[in-house]
């Protein structure tokens, strides 16, 4: 009875998951989506509006207009560019703005909100080129639905967890200690590398939307190697969320070489 009880879990989880994989139009990567981009939108736009708000009370909204406009002005063309490899966006509700931090960092939610901080602005110094390639990297998780599965994967890991514990429970052993080191492990084995493919993955195609809109991509190695100097080395390669630096640094300066004819073709005046 507890075996056919089993089986009937693990088929209904195994149903679970299989119902909710697509296939992103850009990698061709097949993607865990229990949540869709425009339920993850939803929840970025409620978010995004709460931050500026935030920030407005606290003026650390858009405080330079200049900082602002030439941030907006490199953000354009990508968006363009973002556009183009997913016509869908065009129906996104685009928006850009600079925060006021002394985090060194840059982000875009579903649905394209945008926000740069000035302290990567300030400690990095980028120049327009290197601003294009962090802003094409955010804009390229994005694009490539990362929020979305990072949301479905952490709802089946939920699931698989409780479902086990269950399991186990029903089959009589004592697992009432282990569910939270099976969640650490599952965090582990799941989260973090799936995560590390969706850095590299944006950072190929971040890359590859800022040489079509006129930004040369050696800027990408220029750029980490700035933010190296800033923030150090990072840890160890298998337990971090985004690839080894200097691996990064590695598959920037090979993917820059081969986007040279294309941003040769689209070089902005």
């Amino acid at each position: 009875m507890r075996r056919q009880f089993l089986s009937i879990l693990l088929i209904a989880l195994l149903g679970f998951v299989a119902g909710g994989c697509a296939t992103n139009p850009i990698t061709g990567r097949s993607q865990a989506m229990m949540v869709s981009d425009a339920q993850a939108a939803q929840q970025s736009a409620l978010a995004y509006n709460q931050v500026l708000a935030e920030a407005q009370k606290s003026r650390a909204l858009d405080d330079d207009p200049a900082e602002t406009a030439r941030v907006q002005a490199i953000a354009k063309p990508l968006i363009e560019q973002a556009i183009k490899m997913r016509p869908e966006t065009r129906s996104w509700h685009w928006d850009v703005h600079v925060l006021r931090s002394n985090e060194v960092n840059a982000w875009c939610m579903a649905g394209g909100k945008i926000a740069v901080y000035t302290g990567l602005l300030q400690k990095v110094r980028p120049t327009d080129d290197e601003l294009a390639q962090v802003m094409g990297h955010e804009i390229a998780h994005a694009l490539l639905s990362h929020q979305a599965e990072k949301m479905s994967r952490q709802m089946m890991q939920k699931l698989g967890v409780n479902l086990g514990v269950l399991a186990a429970g029903m089959a009589g052993y004592n697992v009432g200690s282990m569910a939270g080191l099976a969640d650490q492990v599952a965090t582990i084995g799941l989260q973090l590398p799936n995560s590390r493919d969706a850095e590299a993955e944006a950072d190929s195609v971040g890359i590859e939307m800022a040489a079509k809109a006129g930004f040369n991509p050696n800027a990408a190695v220029t750029l980490w190697e700035k933010i190296m100097q800033v923030g150090g080395s990072g840890g160890p390669d298998w337990l971090s969320t985004h690839p080894n630096p200097q691996s990064r640094i590695e598959a920037m300066r090979a993917k820059a070489k081969q986007l040279m004819p294309v941003y040769e073709a689209n070089k902005r005046p």
